[in-house]
């Protein structure tokens, strides 16, 4: 991170990414050195939900497409890197890519910028009609 030979906002990190960071401080701190995404082959559960729940994406890709990612940068530090959040797709200046996955609803909440509560008041005239609906 202190090398200027890289920059952006996308983190490539190694196998096991988060493992010991069971607090949301760790996803805060990334964030905060402002990345959006982190690219690993695996992260561990908890960051990976920190993460999640503060507008921090957390990719998991194959080890062979991290591998991929790695020996591209090293290659040439500004290589791109595509994030397609809404297709769920990462993909290299080569044109090589790969899907990932992610919770439907984190995808939401991600892709309209919500936290817990801004998608519940997003809910907020469905909920009403459910309501009058429901009520006696």
């Amino acid at each position: 991170m202190n090398n200027p030979t890289y920059s952006g906002k996308i983190l490539v990190a190694g196998k096991n990414f988060g493992c010991g960071s069971s607090r949301e401080h760790a996803a805060w701190a990334i964030y905060d050195a402002d990345f959006r995404v982190v690219i690993s082959s695996f992260f561990a559960d908890i960051f990976k939900g920190n993460a999640l729940n503060n507008a921090l994406l957390p990719i998991t890709v194959s080890e062979g497409f991290a591998k991929k990612i790695f020996d591209t940068i090293e290659k040439n530090p500004k290589t791109e890197i595509t994030v397609d959040l809404q297709n769920q797709k990462v993909s290299l200046e080569d044109g090589s890519s790969e899907n990932f996955d992610i919770n439907a609803y984190k995808k939401i909440c991600m892709t309209n910028g919500y936290d817990d509560i801004d998608y519940l008041i997003s809910l907020n005239a469905d909920i009403k009609q459910f309501d009058l609906a429901h009520s006696n």
